[in-house]
């Protein structure tokens, strides 16, 4: 099998830079004779017509006030409102035709398929009774459902979890998720270009299964291949080793053994080498064996191109012009054709052909985009370069013109002339130059283009003039861009907050908890009560209250307090019952001996007792509430007290007994939701919120108890006892129905998702701000004890 992958590396890169070089002279040929601006001048005036409006009706356009266009959602009815959505819609999808799957508009088919597209998206965008984000984790796993594959969006995001958590300092976490994100998607699109439509259900979900799985195998090389390589966080002798290892991967076709890796960052080596090796395992066994040569050779020329950028210095005057382009070619084109062979489409030249020639052009593009970033990081691209060297090196070519030259030959030679394509590319471009020039200002801008396009004043002008004035050139690609981005930072952010208001609030609680000893000698019911509330708990329930009372209510932090240590030690007793001998019999509760194994059975009982009988007085002492609202919450409690005694009879009545999930939802909510009810329910009395708020609050708590209940059987299956704090596989050993026993570990995720999604649509019923219950579902489901 081996034998059948190795390749000749200097000899399929050496065809590969030969192929690019004679790209690259028919380029400098294009540049040098200007043949480019003429071809391009009138391409422009044609392309006007459809961009450039009188004055009149551009007053008329602008009635409604346009939107900025980074707000996704009121941008997006701004479009419909105005008319222009079909067509914003339809070069959007036709530049990605023409980019990632490497289609000709030309063909009636494709123009068929875009329309298609357009139409759907459309309907998608525009439906008034869809209030989800499909770009939110509960508008993904929806489609999950739809497509059947609910499995590979949960393996999904646990690996996207795990990466996040390994990337190391000096990596953006957040980059190198939407780059993960960004491949796969391109790998789904392939996929679903390459079924018909005619594609039996099962095949189709099998098949996207696969996608999801393989786009993850191929995009991890990104964070942990490329990022990896440009970052600071290896050492140079790391670096070395490294790319050995992947040089002999590729060449090989097998991934040799990590051996004693010696280095500071061993560890991290040693995670990233074994999902890599798991990736590329996967990959291999996917391909048809036709196809794998092909893959290896391409992935060969990306990564080596990328080698020889990356030992480039920008202090190295002597580059020359073939040197700086040439591994841009290959990489640019390699990354792309790459995409395709993973999934082992049939051969087709014409998506070869079109894909190489085309690469350089979004090369190209991002590099004039990041030159700044790229000038900060030291790193050479053909713009940097060219800043620097402008001046004393007459024979460099300006890489803004062969920008120009490359769209020329895309559109003339590649595309045929073909009007749409010409459009498309022209829209594209003259969006990446107004995109840059809000993104610098005005000032910066201009400074840019008197370096850049001094060399063509007359061509300069039509293509300013294009970015001064037309209108309708953006892409929806760019503004779902700009929208995952600011999800993911400010995902980020909520989530920091998140996780210190639930630390903050955890250690306020938890200097408040502790009961003083009654007057009486030899007490041990208080130091018993101390002692379970002494336990490395949670909080969760209280610190729920807190955030909704405070936050969400505005009520005052120290008149609830006493209603904080009132949820706490409601909790704690209960989980003294749970762990007595008659019910669960555990012998180890928050990483500590569980207290009738502390103190004996008789404490324990008269103990948790006692804390129930401490909460009510709690909350006879919340006197800043007037005493109707208070008696109010006090019968509520003793309600939800009621209903927790019940659940915990239906558990030990069900031990041994198996049980319908109906039924288990039923007990799972009696056990758990109904304190997450609580927990919301409480502050909401105390504020007098609207019966129609508590009710969407309460359903809130009913799906998110389950959701936590399922997860604590997953724990209990699959979790770390050292991590849990108990220990695991204890429903197994009391034969105990769970969803896991009914349903089986994969189907209970998925339920587990499903109720996280029902949760995450009921926030939309609660006039609050509810991002903190938003947080509380992700950790609820991706919580680790």
């Amino acid at each position: 099998m081996i034998e059948e992958l190795l390749i000749n590396a200097d000899e399929c890169y050496q065809q590969a830079e030969q192929k690019a070089a004679e790209y690259f002279r028919t380029l400098y040929k294009l540049v040098t004779e200007k043949s480019y601006v003429t071809a391009l001048t009138t391409d422009f005036q044609e392309w006007k017509h459809n961009h450039i409006r009188h004055p009149l009706l551009t007053f008329l356009f602008r009635r409604r006030q346009r939107p900025d266009v980074r707000g996704y959602y009121q941008y997006i009815q701004w479009l419909d409102y105005t008319g222009k959505l079909d067509d914003y819609l339809d070069r959007s999808i036709s530049y990605l035709y023409m980019r990632d799957l490497g289609k000709s508009l030309e063909s009636p088919e494709i123009q068929a398929r875009v329309r298609s597209v357009v139409s759907n998206l459309k309907n998608h965008l525009t439906s008034l009774d869809d209030k989800t984000d499909f770009f939110s984790m509960a508008g993904l796993y929806r489609w999950a459902q739809k497509e059947g594959i609910e499995s590979a969006f949960i393996w999904l995001m646990n690996k996207l979890k795990i990466v996040s958590d390994n990337i190391p300092e000096g990596m953006d976490p957040e980059h190198a998720k939407r780059k993960l994100i960004k491949i796969i998607a391109g790998v789904i699109l392939h996929v679903n270009e390459e079924m018909a439509d005619e594609t039996a259900q099962e095949e189709r979900s099998q098949r996207l299964d696969e996608a999801i799985r393989l786009g993850y195998a191929y995009g991890l090389t990104y964070p942990f291949i490329d990022d990896l390589l440009d970052a600071h966080v290896l050492s140079n002798k790391e670096k070395e080793e490294y790319s050995s290892l992947i040089r002999t991967t590729l060449v090989t076709g097998s991934v040799p053994d990590l051996g004693n890796w010696i280095g500071p960052n061993a560890s991290l080596i040693c995670y990233i080498h074994s999902e890599l090796r798991d990736a590329f395992d996967y990959i291999k066994s996917h391909q048809h064996p036709e196809t794998r040569k092909h893959f290896s050779e391409q992935a060969y020329i990306f990564f080596n191109s990328q080698e020889v950028d990356r030992v480039k210095s920008l202090s190295n005057p002597n580059y020359t012009n073939e040197e700086l382009y040439i591994p841009i070619i290959l990489k640019s084109s390699s990354s792309r054709l790459i995409a395709r062979s993973v999934i082992s489409a049939p051969e087709d030249e014409g998506f070869d052909n079109r894909t190489f020639f085309y690469g350089i052009y979004n090369q190209l593009a991002d590099d004039f985009a990041d030159m700044f970033d790229d000038i900060k990081d030291g790193a050479v691209t053909p713009y940097t370069y060219y800043m620097k060297y402008h001046n004393q090196r007459d024979d460099l070519i300006n890489p803004f013109e062969l920008y120009w030259a490359v769209i020329a030959n895309l559109i003339h030679n590649v595309f045929h002339s073909d009007p749409k394509t010409c459009e498309v590319i022209l829209d594209r471009a003259i969006n990446g130059l107004k995109r840059f020039k809000v993104r610098l200002g005005t000032n910066k801008y201009n400074e840019v283009m008197d370096l850049f396009a001094s060399g063509n004043p007359t061509f300069n002008r039509v293509i300013q003039n294009m970015v001064q004035k037309a209108d309708d050139v953006d892409f929806f690609d760019k503004l779902l861009r700009d929208h995952i981005i600011t999800n993911l930072k400010n995902d980020r952010l909520e989530q920091d907050d998140f996780l210190d208001r639930i630390e903050t609030v955890r250690d306020q609680i938890n200097g408040t908890l502790k009961i003083e000893d009654v007057p009486l000698r030899n007490d041990p019911i208080s130091d018993a009560a101390n002692y379970s509330l002494e336990g490395d708990g949670k909080r969760l329930r209280p610190i729920m209250t807190w955030v909704m009372g405070v936050d969400g209510y505005g009520l005052d932090g120290s008149a609830i307090t006493p209603l904080l240590r009132s949820l706490e030690y409601m909790h704690t007793a209960s989980l003294i019952f749970d762990d007595l001998p008659s019910q669960d019999n555990a012998a180890i509760r928050r990483g500590r001996p569980t207290l009738h194994k502390t103190y004996n059975i008789a404490i324990a009982e008269l103990t948790a007792l006692f804390l129930t009988q401490k909460a009510i007085e709690e909350q006879t002492s919340l006197t800043s509430f007037n005493a109707e609202t208070v008696l109010r919450l006090i019968q509520y409690s003793v309600q939800v007290t009621e209903d927790m005694c019940k659940g915990q009879a239906m558990d030990l009545e069900s031990k041994g007994k198996p049980l319908t999930l109906e039924q288990l939802n039923v007990m799972c909510f009696y056990k758990t939701g109904i304190a997450f009810e609580a927990a919301l329910i409480m502050p909401a009395i105390l504020a007098q919120a609207h019966a129609s708020e508590q009710s969407a609050l309460k359903k809130f708590a009913r799906h998110a108890g389950i959701a936590f209940q399922i997860k604590d059987d997953l724990l209990d299956l699959e979790g770390d006892q050292n991590v849990l704090g108990k220990p695991a596989g204890k429903d197994a050993d009391n034969n105990s129905s769970t969803f896991v026993s009914i349903l089986g570990a994969e189907d209970a995720k998925k339920a587990m998702w499903d109720h996280y999604c029902l949760a995450m649509d009921t926030l939309e019923e609660v006039p609050r701000n509810t991002t903190f219950l938003k947080h509380l579902m992700n950790y609820i489901v991706n919580r680790d004890h």
